[in-house]
C-alpha cells in the first residue's frame, strides 16, 4: 500500500477562537467548520443543524416556468407523458420522483429507461420513434439530454415536446428542447449548482405545487432525493444537506415498501447513513441497470405492494451478487495488464470479453489502487469500445475528453466521472494523448495519494463532547468529508490483523487513556513495523462503537505512519 501525503488544512486561529466562543463549541469543531469554508455565524448555525438549510426558489432555474406550465397542460388534457431516465441510481430515483408525483395527480405518466447494453446512455433516435408511435406528446428526461441535439431535433419534427432535467456539463450550444433545466447553464440565477437530477426533479414538483397546487406531501419524496444525491456523489452542501438529512430519516424508517425490502435483503437493521446508501443500497439498485434493465429499480421504488417489493428486491440481490463476481474477474485481469511498479500516467484499458455494465466500477478500483486517471472499456464485435472514466483530484475528465474529441465517437459526463465511445483502432492514439494530458495536469511530477487532515489534536481532546458536536455536521460525503484528525507519537500497545484484512491497534499518547482503533481493509499497514513499539502518527475519524452493550470511543484509522525521531 502506497504511503500518502498528509495535507493539513490551514485556517485562521483568530477566526477559530471567535467561532468557538460565539457558538460555545470546541475549538476543534470550529476548525472543522472553517476548513469547509464556513466563516459566518449564520452559515455555522446551518451546518450545526441550529437552523434549516435554505430552500431556494425553484423558479430561479431557467425554463422552470415553461416546464411546469407544459406539465400542467399535459395533466389537464390527459396527454401521454414519458419520463425518460438514465439507468443509474440518480436517473432511476429522479424518474420515480416524477412518476410518484404526477400519477398522484392522475396524469397519464409512463417510464422509459434505455437498456445499457442495447441502447447506451441517454436519448436515442430509436426510442424517440417508439415513443412517437406510442402516442407520447411530452418527454421529460432525468439525468440525460443536455447534449442530445440530434435526438431532440428528431422529437421536434415528430411533434414531441422535450423537457430536459439534467446536471451534466452542457456544450457551448444547447439542444432545441422546449425547456432545459440544468444548474450548469450559463447565466442561471439559481444560487447552487450542486443539484443532481433527483434534486432537479424535486425542484420541478416543488415548483408545480407552488404554482398549481397539489394534494401531495413533498416530504414523501426526500428518501428518493437522498438516494440520488448520495449515489451520484454531488456535494453535500447547501440544500443537498437538507435533502439527505430528511431522506436518511425516511430511509431509516423504511416508509417506502420497496426500501424496506431492499434493506432486508442487504441485512440493514440499523438506521441508514450516507455510507449505508453508498455501499449497501445504491449498488443493489445499480445492479439492475448494469446486468439487466434499470426499470426494475423504478418498479421497486414506486410499488405499493409488499409482495411485489420482496420479489423485486430478491432479483436485485441476485443481480448484485452476479455483478460482484464479474467485477472481481475483470478487475483481476485489468490489474495484471498494468506494471504495478511503474504504472502509466493515465490508465486506458479495453477488451472484447469485458462487461460494459461494470467497467465504471473497475475504473474506480484502478484509480484507488494506482492513483491515476483510468478509462476502462468494453469492445463489441463491431470494434466499437464504450467505457467509463474515473479520475484523481486535479485532473478534469470532461476537459481531457474534450481535448480528445476528434478521436471519439462521443463522450459526456462530469469533471470527476465520464463516459465515452471510441473506435477500437483509435484507442492507442487516445491512450497516448490522454496520458500526456495527465502528465501536464500534474506538472510532469509523480502523483502522490493525498490525505486531507482537518487538524492535529491530542488524544485527551477526543471525547464525547467532540463526537456529539461533529455528529451535528452530518451527513458526510462529497463536499463535506468526514472530519479527519491526526495525533503524533502514539505508543502502540497492541497491533494485529483481524478478519484477514482489518488492522486493529490499541494506542495511547503519553499518559492518556488507551483507545482501540480499527482500520477496515488496512491490514497491509501492519507491514510498516507497528509491532516494533516505535511511536506512530495516526490519522483517524473518532466515532462511538457499541460492543457487548457498552458505548466506547473508537478511532477509525485512515492512515498510520512511523513517527519522525526527534
Amino acid at each position: 500500500m502506497r504511503e500518502r501525503l498528509w495535507i493539513f488544512r490551514q485556517v485562521s486561529s483568530a477566526q477559530q477562537a471567535a467561532l468557538a466562543q460565539a457558538l460555545s463549541i470546541s475549538p476543534i469543531t470550529a476548525l472543522v467548520l472553517l476548513a469547509r469554508g464556513v466563516t459566518t455565524l449564520e452559515e455555522a448555525g446551518r451546518w450545526l443543524a441550529l437552523h434549516t438549510e435554505p430552500s431556494h426558489d425553484p423558479f430561479l432555474l431557467p425554463d422552470m416556468e415553461r416546464t411546469v406550465d407544459r406539465l400542467h397542460r399535459a395533466v389537464e388534457q390527459g396527454e401521454r407523458i414519458c419520463f425518460y431516465g438514465d439507468y443509474d441510481v440518480d436517473g432511476v430515483s429522479a424518474t420515480s420522483i416524477y412518476l410518484s408525483f404526477f400519477r398522484s395527480l392522475g396524469a397519464n405518466g409512463h417510464v422509459y429507461i434505455p437498456h445499457r447494453l442495447h441502447e447506451g446512455y441517454g436519448l436515442n433516435e430509436d426510442a424517440i420513434w417508439a415513443l412517437h408511435r406510442d402516442g407520447v406528446s411530452l418527454v421529460v428526461t432525468s439525468d440525460c439530454g443536455t447534449t442530445s441535439h440530434r435526438e431532440i431535433e428528431l422529437a421536434n419534427r415528430l411533434g414531441l415536446d422535450v423537457v430536459v432535467t439534467d446536471h451534466h456539463q452542457p456544450d457551448e450550444h444547447l439542444p432545441p428542447a422546449m425547456a432545459l433545466l440544468n444548474p450548469y447553464r450559463t447565466g442561471t440565477a439559481y444560487p447552487f449548482k450542486g443539484l443532481c437530477s433527483g434534486g432537479l426533479a424535486f425542484k420541478v414538483v416543488q415548483a408545480y405545487q407552488m404554482k398549481y397546487g397539489a394534494d401531495f406531501s413533498l416530504d414523501m419524496l426526500y428518501d428518493l432525493v437522498a438516494l440520488s444525491t448520495i449515489a451520484d456523489i454531488v456535494p453535500l452542501q447547501d440544500e443537498n444537506r437538507r435533502f439527505v438529512r430528511e431522506g436518511l430519516a425516511q430511509l431509516s424508517r423504511g416508509a417506502r415498501c420497496g426500501i424496506r425490502a431492499l434493506k432486508q435483503m442487504a441485512g440493514i437493521a440499523r438506521d441508514c447513513t450516507a455510507e449505508t446508501v453508498a455501499f449497501k443500497l445504491a449498488p443493489r439498485l445499480n445492479a439492475a441497470g448494469r446486468l439487466a434493465h434499470a426499470l426494475l429499480g423504478v418498479q421497486l421504488l414506486t410499488t405499493e405492494s409488499d409482495l411485489e417489493a420482496r420479489r423485486l428486491a430478491e432479483e436485485l440481490e441476485r443481480l448484485n451478487r452476479e455483478r460482484q463476481q464479474i467485477e472481481e474477474q475483470i478487475t483481476t485481469e485489468a490489474m495484471s495488464a498494468i506494471d504495478r511498479d511503474d504504472p502509466p500516467a493515465a490508465i486506458v484499458l479495453g477488451a472484447k470479453q469485458w462487461h460494459l455494465g461494470v467497467v465504471g466500477i473497475v475504473a474506480a478500483r484502478l484509480v484507488e489502487r494506482f492513483h491515476r486517471p483510468a478509462v476502462v472499456m468494453a469492445v463489441n464485435e463491431r470494434g466499437i469500445a464504450k467505457g467509463s472514466a474515473r479520475t484523481v483530484p486535479g485532473f478534469d475528465l470532461y476537459q481531457a475528453l474534450t481535448a480528445c474529441r476528434d478521436l471519439l465517437v462521443g463522450y459526456g459526463g462530469h469533471p470527476t466521472a465520464a463516459g465515452l465511445t471510441i473506435q477500437e483502432a483509435h484507442i492507442p492514439e487516445f491512450r497516448e494523448r490522454f496520458a500526456s494530458l495527465a502528465v501536464a495536469a500534474s506538472n510532469g511530477g509523480q502523483r502522490v495519494p493525498a490525505l486531507h487532515v482537518d487538524a492535529e489534536v491530542n488524544l485527551t481532546e477526543v471525547n464525547l463532547r467532540l463526537i456529539r458536536e461533529l455528529g451535528t455536521l452530518h451527513p458526510f460525503g462529497a463536499g463535506n468529508p468526514e472530519p479527519t484528525f491526526a495525533v503524533r507519537n502514539l505508543s502502540v500497545l497492541n497491533a494485529r490483523v483481524v478478519g484477514e484484512k482489518h488492522l486493529k491497534l490499541t494506542v495511547r499518547q503519553g499518559n492518556s487513556m488507551t483507545f482501540d482503533s480499527i482500520g477496515f481493509g488496512l491490514g497491509a499497514l501492519a507491514e510498516r513495523g507497528l509491532a516494533s513499539r516505535r511511536p506512530v502518527d495516526l490519522a483517524f475519524v473518532p466515532e462511538m462503537n457499541r460492543w457487548n452493550g457498552y458505548d466506547r470511543i473508537q478511532l477509525r484509522i485512515r492512515d498510520v505512519r512511523m513517527s519522525e525521531l526527534l
